[in-house]
């Protein structure tokens, strides 16, 4: 994309910032406000394409701003994992913003002007992430994100989101400052550096027995990945509204979570460390733990919202999966789920706000009938779900069969038996919902009369991100070159 001006990392990073400041100021402005929110998210999205070329090419722009210590810097650099992080973060603003401007004015919120505020600041930390050179940089934007959305999740103001918030808060603060920061100072101490390198950093610098405790303070300090037991702040979260839902569990939270985990095991580790040494394989099995227990709350759930959480803090766990067993295949299946997962997530979050706006619904027992009556909007979710479980034709088939080809050939029977029987959970507790919308007879006391399809913007973006999940099937191979490069 030659004819896309390349600009500098910290330009792109702003973006979103500066255009947080402007949507606040257009406060009384709602065209205005809109329109700016507009600006920012194309704006974005145009800065992230830029780097695509130069990136592909081994020509990554890097810039640092300023060395604090000798090897610790407040610096940027723009490298293929990074880049597809901030690109699936800038496509994903674009259909989001097309879908909230749309449910908060349906719903009647109000402070609409924060509200897109945050949201640009979300996805300029976001990028701040993706675009980090080292560990500082990385953890300064990993806490903007979370103060950042902290406003989002409490947006209705009710106590029952304050509760939330301090719930979402408290987590996340603590795993990273507890956690997280240890062991970013533990890495300096160990190698007088904290700037991520092809191949790893560690080498010999910590003694082999030590590498599996620094791994679990790396993969549970990054609450964001939602590791079990780090994970209660994900379904505290669901009491915002449903546009925040899906930019934490499909753009901007939670994919810095495990993108975090990514890059650390490839470029702290060192993918050949982690395999030769096996030190990541007890977190590959409380990933899988997480796996099989987040599925089986989910069942239980009739919550909606609460149900898709659930399901994402599985989901999540295949990722940290592939980079601790950290085999070349297993690798490329948890680059290729960050981007599956995340079309997948945010069209049934997407699902879930619309069916809330058209018939106010949000337990599943009154689904029945519904999808005869919401044709587009289960047809969209039907297609997320199928991603989501892995089947044919769409494109989270891929990630997970990656993944379980990666597990089998490392001979962790246990995660590669906890991958198959979280699709079959996925068929129980996610594709039961459109069988009952479209086929179940309309539940007692809970009429279909009167209702309709979703707004047309809300379909149209839910349209846009369930196509992607079937693009991703037929036309993955950038993914799979991208994570192949990464691995090889």
């Amino acid at each position: 994309m030659s004819f896309i001006p390349t600009l500098s990392p910290l330009t792109v990073v702003v973006i979103p910032f500066v255009g947080a400041l402007a949507i606040a100021l257009a406060h009384q402005h709602p065209k205005l406000r809109d329109g700016l929110g507009w600006l920012a998210s194309i704006a974005f999205f145009i800065a992230v394409a830029g780097h695509i070329g130069p990136t592909l090419s081994g020509q990554g722009a890097t810039q640092t701003l300023s060395e604090l210590l000798p090897g610790v810097s407040i610096a940027f650099a723009v490298e293929p994992l990074g880049l597809l992080f901030a690109l699936i973060g800038a496509s994903l603003w674009l259909v989001a913003t097309l879908y909230a401007q749309s449910y908060m004015k349906s719903l009647n919120y109000p402070h609409l002007a924060r509200f897109f505020a945050c949201y640009a600041i979300a996805l300029g930390a976001a990028a701040g992430i993706a675009f980090s050179e080292n560990l500082l940089t990385l953890f300064i934007f990993y806490e903007i994100l979370t103060l950042s959305t902290y406003p989002l999740v409490t947006h209705s103001g009710s106590e029952e989101a304050r509760r939330g918030g301090r719930i979402y808060l408290f987590y996340l603060l603590a795993s990273s400052i507890g956690l997280l920061l240890p062991a970013i100072i533990w890495v300096y101490a160990a190698t007088g550096t904290l700037d991520f390198q092809s191949g790893g950093i560690l080498g010999d610098h910590i003694a082999p027995h030590w590498i599996p405790v620094l791994v679990g303070l790396f993969a549970f300090g990054i609450g964001k990945a939602a590791l079990m037991p780090m994970h209660k702040w994900l379904p505290a979260a669901m009491v915002a509204p449903a546009p925040v839902s899906a930019l934490l569990h499909a753009v901007a939270v939670v994919k810095a979570g495990v993108f975090t985990i990514l890059k650390v095991a490839i470029f702290v580790f060192g993918i050949d460390v982690l395999l030769a040494t096996g030190a990541g394989v007890w977190v590959a099995w409380v990933a899988a733990f997480t796996i099989v227990s987040a599925s089986l709350v989910a069942l239980r759930l009739d919550d909606l919202k609460a149900r898709l959480a659930y399901s994402t803090v599985a989901q999540l766990s295949y990722v940290i999966v592939g980079a601790m067993i950290a085999t070349p295949l297993a690798a490329i299946g948890a680059v290729m789920q960050l981007a599956m997962h995340a079309v997948a997530k945010i069209t049934l979050f997407f699902s879930a706000g619309a069916i809330q706006v058209a018939s106010g619904r949000k337990k599943i027992k009154e689904f029945d009938g519904l999808g005869r009556v919401m044709p587009y909007t289960f047809t969209f979710m039907t297609i997320g779900i199928l991603s989501i479980i892995g089947l044919p034709l769409f494109g989270g088939m891929w990630a997970k069969w990656y993944l379980l080809m990666g597990s089998l050939s490392a001979e962790q029977w246990i995660v590669a038996g906890a991958l198959m029987l979280s699709s079959l959970l996925n068929i129980l507790y996610l594709l039961i919902i459109p069988i009952r919308g479209f086929f179940a007879p309309a539940a007692d006391g809970v009429p279909t009369e009167g209702l309709h399809e979703a707004p047309m913007a809300q379909r149209v973006a839910m349209g846009i991100t369930a196509t992607a999940c079937v693009v991703l099937f037929f036309f993955p191979e950038p993914l799979f070159e991208l994570a192949k490069g990464l691995v090889s």
